[in-house]
């Protein structure tokens, strides 16, 4: 446990000692003896380490003779200096750590370096005292370790795309090993996971590759669509001969609408539905003013 260090020393306590100090001087002054100056410099010096002012987020521990006494704080207290002593002051706001995993192999054996963040806080100021040496440096280590576990536990594929699921996978590992500390971990976001720069362009090429693939299905799957069209209408016209008599003459009247259109039509299909009527009437018509 920290002993009482100078940078403890709180602006209350500083004042004590100035008003203490400036008493017994001015005593001393008056009655021209030196006692009053020590007394003061002595009760401002008790002072100086017996108050103590605790902020509104932290809690202290108290030990008198090494037991512990109790929580202190938020707030002004008084100890007795060198009987008791206080432990490190701990901080019960949200804390962020930053971890990090370097060339770690996945499940499917590919190094990656992994970066996540993890949101914990002190619950129980008395645990977190008395439980664990220093619980900073253990949450670091643990969150570390955990990172590590859980990345050879998935695939690239599945940290790539599920962070999601693998923060909360990492914390619930870690709260479970915390929260005999009195700390929980509310949260961990997986930032960023780098791979090597040469599997990076190969995992490029691939999914181009994977990509001008779907692409030709579809292209192929069209094509099928518009060969199936076309041999349903193939029967239909068969069984039909008006039918397509009649959508001849639609497509001729769509391209001779215009004027100064040129329609080339084959010989075989003049013959075949008698056309020959009708690009002449289309002529004529087409002739009038």
């Amino acid at each position: 446990m920290a002993r009482i260090q100078l940078n403890e020393i709180n602006g209350v306590a500083r004042l004590l000692f100035a008003i203490s100090l400036v008493i017994g001087l001015a005593v001393s002054q008056a009655i021209h003896h030196p006692a009053p100056a020590i007394a003061g410099a002595l009760v401002g010096l008790y002072l100086l380490f017996a108050i103590k002012v605790v902020r509104q987020w932290e809690k202290v521990a108290l030990l008198r003779l090494g037991h512990y006494v109790g929580l202190r704080g938020p707030g002004m207290f008084h100890i007795v200096p060198i009987v008791e002593t206080l432990s490190p002051y701990v901080d019960q706001r949200v804390r962020v750590a930053s971890v990090s995993a370097e060339s770690t192999l996945t499940r499917d054996t590919v190094p990656v370096n992994v970066d996540a963040i993890v949101f914990w806080l002190v619950w129980n100021a008395e645990k977190s005292i008395l439980e664990v040496e220093n619980f900073i440096d253990a949450i670091n280590m643990s969150a570390q370790t955990a990172l590590r576990e859980s990345i050879g536990r998935h695939e690239l594929a599945q940290m790539i795309t599920e962070r999601e699921t693998m923060g909360r996978e990492l914390q619930r590992i870690l709260d479970e090993k915390t929260n005999p500390w009195g700390i929980t971990v509310q949260s961990v976001e997986i930032r960023d996971v780098k791979i090597p720069s040469g599997l990076e362009d190969a995992m490029s090429r691939q999914a181009q590759a994977q990509r001008e693939r779907q692409a030709r299905i579809i292209l192929g799957q069209a094509e099928n669509e518009i060969s199936n069209s076309f041999v349903q209408a193939a029967a239909a016209y068969a069984e039909n001969p008006i039918a397509l008599h009649l959508r001849a003459m639609n497509m001729l009247y769509e391209a001779v609408k215009e004027k100064g259109a040129m329609v080339i039509v084959p010989s075989s299909a003049v013959e075949t539905m008698g056309l020959g009527g009708t690009l002449a009437t289309a002529s004529l018509g087409g002739a009038k003013p």
